[in-house]
């Protein structure tokens, strides 16, 4: 009987696509559930997120009003697409869960601060974007990762000195450089070495490692001028 039931069941799934569909999607949600949930827990995170997986595909400024306003991360299509391994995957999560944390602090029940993020300040980008190197790490996921999913997902502005965002290589360098100094074991032992992305990002971003070289060697700890 329950090898009738099988057969039945998987028949449905095979010949109509909204069962498959329906899988399909559950499987996923259960994927980011499972590794949103890891990265709340290894890093003692006593705020209540949602994450929920969209299929469809939404703008950026939906997504984040989203996050800002019902503190829920919603993974959309065409992001959960852009993340092909768990540590992406953390990697887009720890970005989003660094970005709900900051809607919880501040006075009116964190609407002041929501507003700070929406407007996308440079320096709380910054921020943001080591945090999400400390949640990683802390919840056992490869922090370059990070690395190949903005390089992946984030285009290139042409200039950055009125934008609202600072210049996507000024965000890999910076990531790059404090993985360096607080995270090195990851470089001396490179999963990611071979990964096509990253090295797309070591060949864009000679110059800005360069600098980081010449900062090491003297022990500088001024702030580098990255392009």
């Amino acid at each position: 009987m329950k090898k009738i039931l099988f057969i039945v069941l998987s028949s449905l799934f095979l010949v109509n696509p909204v069962f498959a569909d329906l899988a399909t999607n559950n499987a996923i949600q259960t994927r980011i559930d499972s590794i949103g949930t890891r990265i709340l827990n290894f890093n003692k995170i006593q705020k209540r997120i949602v994450f929920t997986y969209d299929e469809h595909n939404k703008s950026d400024l939906k997504r984040k009003y989203n996050t800002l306003k019902n503190r829920q991360i919603i993974v959309y299509g065409n992001q959960y697409k852009s993340a092909q391994t768990d540590d992406e995957i953390a990697a887009m999560l720890a970005r989003e869960i660094s970005i709900v944390l900051k809607s919880y602090s501040g006075m009116w029940g964190g609407s002041i601060d929501a507003i700070q993020v929406a407007l996308s300040s440079k320096k709380f980008e910054t921020v943001a974007d080591k945090r999400a190197v400390d949640y990683m790490v802390k919840a056992g996921y490869n922090p370059l990762a990070l690395i190949v999913y903005i390089n992946k997902t984030c285009p290139q502005k042409r200039q950055d000195v009125i934008a609202r965002h600072n210049l996507t290589s000024k965000r890999l360098a910076r990531i790059y450089e404090y993985i360096t100094y607080k995270y090195p074991e990851y470089l001396t032992d490179n999963e990611y070495i071979n990964n096509q992305y990253y090295q797309n990002f070591l060949l864009n971003s000679v110059e800005n490692r360069q600098k980081l070289q010449i900062k090491i060697k003297t022990n500088s700890t001024g702030e580098i001028d990255y392009e």
